[in-house]
């Protein structure tokens, strides 16, 4: 072995051990960021094939390995807009340096648009489920957007289902052609009646009036009005007909409906068509009773409040305590993510030797849910680190001093006299 073999071989030492101390100094700097993931350095021989009985000094060689992949613990926040996974997905950001990227750092704020943006300014992205949207494409990121709240500031949500369960008497009189309330004459005559309060698409009340009579054994026909043509305190005649007429047959043995359409369709006036469900409707002998109904919508009402569920589905909570879903956030996830490319803002990028980003919805596929009001901690243990700093400086020294040592035997060989 030469002796500036020697040297060589702890140069390689010392440069290996500067490595180790700069991924530890980038762990003890980031020892508070939001999602950060520590990065350690593993060392490898690097070796000369020896020549004869002559032995060749070698190297040591240094990999950076970014532990993507381990999971934080979590600091619990008062804020509904910090999110946490609690598993191996990452959320997608779109970055004006990086395009879209995936991180795990949750700490996103509305900016001034609304949309919500982390720390670092990465955008928020997800499928806007109210516009119809929400079908994920595993390997692309078609139909993503950002995550913007400001529109939904203040809303309406016109009806557009119901439901209604009840029972008609099966004594009732039958009531004749002309005088059924479709007639919408002056004498109409019902069996039953009962409203249901839906809403139009700017949020204003609609009443309908739906009347129930019977037209023949075990046949009835229903009729839904709009309250507001109503003339006076009468109910009829109506300043315009029915809305939506109906038969409905039932099953004399039963009692249940037979053969009938189950749901109603009644277009609300100013609005959007209403599918009520008759589905839960029975013939029995006794009163007209209502065992529930209900239909949904919402009139113009502010945001209170907006929640986020463990299936990554963002929702905005109204004064009236009506919710409605607006966004769905998936996941990214791939094979290898401690071969992710890692850019600054505590962001990722795909390589070739991490695998081609797919995504995912949360509580799918092993990605983990997503946790609202929560943080996840830096994956740095300061004791850990300081211990590690320590040892490399003791392994440079060491090198340093073999260094030393050769460089005293050359000056010996240099200065030899014959």
């Amino acid at each position: 072995m030469s002796i500036y073999g020697t040297m060589r071989t702890s140069v390689s030492g010392m440069a290996a051990q500067s490595d180790r101390l700069s991924t530890i100094g980038d762990n003890v700097a980031n020892v508070g960021t939001t999602g950060y993931k520590r990065v350690s350095t593993e060392f490898s021989t690097l070796l000369h094939q020896a020549v004869g009985t002559i032995y060749e000094s070698g190297a040591v060689e240094t990999t950076v390995r970014h532990l993507n992949e381990e999971q934080g613990t979590f600091n619990y926040t008062s804020s509904a807009s910090d999110l946490a996974v609690n598993g191996r997905g990452f959320f997608l950001v779109e970055s004006p340096g990086s395009g879209i990227a995936m991180t795990r750092a949750g700490a996103f704020t509305p900016n001034a648009a609304g949309e919500l943006v982390n720390a670092a300014g990465g955008k928020l992205l997800g499928y806007n489920i109210e516009a119809g949207g929400g079908s994920v494409v595993v390997n692309g990121t078609a139909g993503l957007e950002p995550v913007k709240m400001s529109s939904f500031a203040i809303r309406a949500v016109p009806s557009d289902a119901g439901s209604l369960a009840a029972n008609l008497p099966a004594d009732a009189s039958i009531v004749a052609p002309g005088n059924l309330p479709s007639a919408n004459g002056a004498a109409a005559t019902y069996s039953a009646r009962t409203s249901l309060v839906s809403f139009d698409s700017l949020g204003k009340e609609v009443t309908l009036d739906l009347y129930f009579a019977k037209t023949a054994p075990d046949a009835w026909e229903v009729s839904v009005f709009d309250r507001s043509a109503a003339v006076g305190t009468a109910s009829f005649p109506y300043a315009s007909g029915p809305l939506v007429t109906t038969a409905l047959n039932f099953n004399p043995t039963t009692g249940r409906l037979a053969g009938s359409p189950a749901v109603l369709s009644v277009p609300i006036p100013g609005g959007m068509t209403a599918a009520i469900d008759l589905g839960e409707l029975s013939q029995f002998a006794g009163d007209f009773s209502i065992a529930d109904a209900k239909i949904n919508g919402t009139p113009a009402v502010p945001v209170k409040t907006f929640e986020m569920s463990e299936d990554g589905i963002l929702s905005a909570v109204y004064a009236n305590g009506s919710r409605a879903a607006l966004y769905q956030v998936p996941l990214g996830y791939v094979n290898s993510p401690d071969n992710l490319t890692t850019v600054s803002s505590n962001m990722f990028l795909t390589s070739a030797r991490s695998g081609d980003l797919q995504l995912g919805f949360a509580n799918q596929g092993g990605l983990g849910g997503v946790i609202s009001g929560a943080l996840e901690q830096s994956k740095v243990d300061i004791a850990s680190e300081m211990t590690a700093m320590i040892e490399a400086q003791r392994n440079y020294t060491a090198n340093s001093r073999v260094f030393q040592t050769g460089a005293d035997l050359a000056e010996v060989a240099v200065n030899l006299r014959s």
